[in-house]
């Protein structure tokens, strides 16, 4: 006798070839019934044998298509239907919705075999793609993802494509993308007046402008690459200029690994993440002789290196390049751009040719960056082939809409069990950060149709921010103390609950009494905190001009350790900087003008760097602490250090370790082995601090995030220091360490807040 059951699943399963992979298994166990996408995701009914129904239940989430993700199914049964065929309906509306949408995925082996195959009707068609593979979440409009809903709306597929779209046996089976050099999007080279230069063949007139040197600005999957010969190192030079970037590393693409491991040194973890669906761009050292442009990461030992994740990247990497520069399409500090007429107004001063296509980007998606520490990948920039997908919560939460805070931004949409952090905006320091962000917000309200009932934001009364969310009228507002949030986001991600004992370590975040906190302890669940242990506090002489010139910070903690006598002396160490210039800062300091106290471990780091004559000056966020890291040579010797205690709490004295790397750098101790004594004190004292602690509060676990945490020495030591002792240890894996999760740690506070 026929049994019939309505199955219901959620999950990434819409635009994956999921319906035709139903359609075909339900066929295979001889069933009768249908498949439909919904708003929640796909339903199905099917109709046939006890035995078929089970063979076809333990296979369906077993051989699911490759993109696909279930996160839950659930199966009712019901009264035979005497269904005759199996069909796929076409997709439904509906009041909610729940699918979750794919993110943009690298071009599948399939599709590449078909594009450098003579045969092929789609040979060497920069836009192939089927539904394993291609554009997703910079394409959507709306939900259901169906054609209509995306970019590709305006372009008419021709019989075979047609054809193939609307055969559930066909591998671009409702692939929505889907289209042919008749009637998909094209190419074309344009001047750098945006003038289309009427070449037969864009792609390989690129590559050879880029092979003499030339700036080409691509248009690509989620925004446009500024592309050079990542060999030229004047190409390179002249990029920089052009660009506004200083000294910061140029992310590479390269054809295939074995290009990659001509000039880099390529473990077995980051072989995986190079070659995974995401492609993101990997953190990698650079192999000591290789011929890459000096240019390209100057005075750091690492590449950023990716494969190409396109067609039409594959096709400009067939010509003869190690590598080209691929570094996002914006003046410095600006979004990427995404739009071919804007891309002339912004990149027009910057690139010599631009290789435009006309398939509309819908939202701009920078590329990720990883790097592997502790034998586990680390998200340091989450955005394209990550987003959209949700961190899974341990429990359903209030529906809150949280806003980040202003470096490496990021915003976070919470339904259900599920917190949807958005692609890297930037950091939010002007109008066009600030309209991408609203932009951004906009578009997963609507596609995830979430309402809010709380708009959540950055205890700093001066981010931009705070100031849209204290401006808007729709929604209530919480404010959410900086390193609260980041504790609570990492929380969030391994699903704790209940008290932890929270290490916060950064440059920069607002604390409650009003200084600039980021060297903090504290033991805290998802609605409180209070700070246990902290840095001793110092001057930031000339505020945030004291970040950019770590020089300062290092004059702040000697006038804070040895007062103004210490630079009477006519001591080696400070005969670089102008002793006039240091007299002002005192004064500042002295009369408390232009100089809020800071607790940052960020701002030691700064210091000891521009104290050991790394680096007085610095041309991108962190660059001092990076290249201090980089310095360091391994030892078992460390400084003294201070834990005083403070109530209940403690105090730790950056003085009072500064004062001892002061006496290194005078009796002339080499940079590599200071920089390894600083390290190895921060990492005993911050794990005797935890175990003190712990100890006292009755806690076992360790929750640490911040930025200071992409420092791979200070996490994988005190990783290992703190579960050698017993304690359990949580580190971020699938957000980034830095500010990217603050959105993400004020969403599940502010949702916990309407719950209390």
């Amino acid at each position: 006798m026929a049994q019939r059951l309505r199955v219901h699943i959620q999950g990434i399963v819409q635009g994956v070839g999921f319906r035709p992979f139903i359609y075909q298994l339900a066929i295979r166990h001889s069933l009768n019934g249908y498949v439909a996408n919904t708003p929640k995701g796909v339903e199905l009914e099917v109709e046939g044998g006890r035995g078929a129904l089970h063979h076809f239940l333990k296979e369906l989430p077993a051989s699911a298509p490759p993109l696909a993700s279930i996160t839950q199914i659930e199966t009712e049964e019901l009264p035979a239907a005497a269904y005759s065929t199996f069909e796929i309906k076409a997709s439904e509306e509906g009041e909610e919705r729940a699918a979750l949408i794919s993110p943009d995925t690298t071009t599948c082996s399939d599709c590449l075999r078909e594009l450098f195959d003579p045969q092929d009707r789609r040979h060497l068609y920069p836009f192939i793609n089927c539904t394993n593979c291609g554009p997703r979440y910079t394409i959507i409009n709306d939900i259901p993802y169906d054609r209509l809903k995306t970019s590709m709306a305006v372009f008419t597929m021709c019989g075979d494509c047609a054809g193939e779209y609307h055969d559930p046996l066909d591998r671009r089976f409702h692939a929505q993308p889907n289209g042919c050099w008749r009637c998909g999007p094209r190419m074309w080279l344009a001047d750098g007046n945006g003038e289309d230069l009427k070449i037969s063949e864009p792609i390989s007139e690129a590559a050879k402008h880029l092979s003499q040197g030339a700036i080409v600005a691509v248009k690509g999957l989620g925004g446009f690459h500024l592309a050079v010969d990542a060999s030229q190192n004047e190409a390179v030079k002249r990029l920089r200029s052009r660009k506004g970037r200083e000294e910061k590393p140029l992310a590479l693409m390269s054809s295939s690994l074995e290009q990659i491991e001509r000039y880099a040194l390529v473990g077995d973890e980051e072989r995986r993440l190079l070659t995974s669906s995401q492609r993101p761009i990997v953190i990698v050292p650079k192999r000591p002789e290789n011929t890459i442009a000096p240019e390209v990461a100057p005075n750091n030992g690492y590449f950023g290196v990716m494969l190409p994740y396109t067609p039409l990247h594959h096709l400009l990497l067939i010509h003869p390049f190690l590598a080209l520069v691929m570094t996002s399409g914006n003046i410095s500090e600006e979004p990427i751009a995404i739009d071919n007429l804007e891309s002339v107004q912004r990149l027009g001063k910057i690139a010599d040719y631009f290789l435009f296509h006309d398939r509309d980007i819908l939202l701009r998606s920078d590329d990720s960056i990883l790097r592997v520490a502790g034998g586990r990948p680390r998200q340091i920039r989450r955005s394209r082939g990550y987003v959209p997908v949700p961190i899974f919560l341990r429990k359903p939460v209030a529906e809150v809409l949280a806003l980040g805070g202003e470096l490496k931004g990021t915003i976070c949409l919470t339904k259900e069990n599920r917190a949807f952090v958005g692609q890297h905006l930037g950091d939010l320091e002007n109008l066009e950060t600030l309209e991408f962000l609203e932009l951004t917000v906009r578009h997963l309200r609507r596609i995830l149709e979430v309402s809010p009932r709380l708009l959540v934001h950055d205890l700093h009364p001066d981010y931009l921010t705070t100031q849209v969310a204290l401006a808007q009228e729709e929604l209530p507002t919480l404010a959410v103390q900086h390193h609260h949030a980041h504790v609570v986001s990492c929380m969030a991600e391994h699903g704790l609950e209940g008290k932890v004992l929270g290490l916060a370590l950064d440059g920069t975040g607002y604390g409650d009494d009003g200084c600039i906190w980021g060297g903090e302890i504290l033991v805290a669940d998802e609605r409180n905190y209070a700070r246990v242990a902290h840095f001793d506090y110092v001057p930031m002489p000339g505020g945030e001009k004291a970040i950019k010139e770590p020089w300062r910070m290092a004059v702040a903690y000697l006038w804070a350790g040895f007062g103004e006598k210490i630079f009477q002396d006519e001591q080696q160490a400070l005969q670089t900087w102008d002793r006039n210039q240091i007299g002002i800062l005192v004064q500042m300091m002295q009369r408390q003008i232009n100089s809020p106290l800071t607790s940052s471990c960020g701002r030691l780091f700064d210091a000891v760097a521009a104290l050991v004559g790394l680096r007085d000056r610095i041309a991108y966020e962190g660059q001092a602490a990076i290249e201090l890291e980089q310095w360091l040579e391994p030892t078992t010797d460390r400084y003294q250090y201070e834990l005083g205690e403070v109530g209940d709490g403690l105090l730790f004295s950056p003085t009072a370790i500064f004062a001892q790397v002061f006496d290194d750098v005078v009796s002339g101790v080499a940079t590599e082995l200071v920089s390894g004594k600083f390290h190895q004190t921060l990492v005993t004292m911050f794990a005797d601090a935890c175990l003190h602690l712990c100890k006292l509060h009755g806690l076992n676990r360790v929750v640490c995030s911040g930025g200071v945490f992409q420092n791979i020495f200070l996490l994988e030591n005190l990783e290992d220091r703190l579960g050698a002792s017993g304690l359990e240890v949580y580190t971020p894996q699938l957000i980034p360490a830095n500010d990217g999760c603050i959105s993400l740690g004020q969403a599940i506070v502010g949702a916990a807040s309407l719950e209390q």
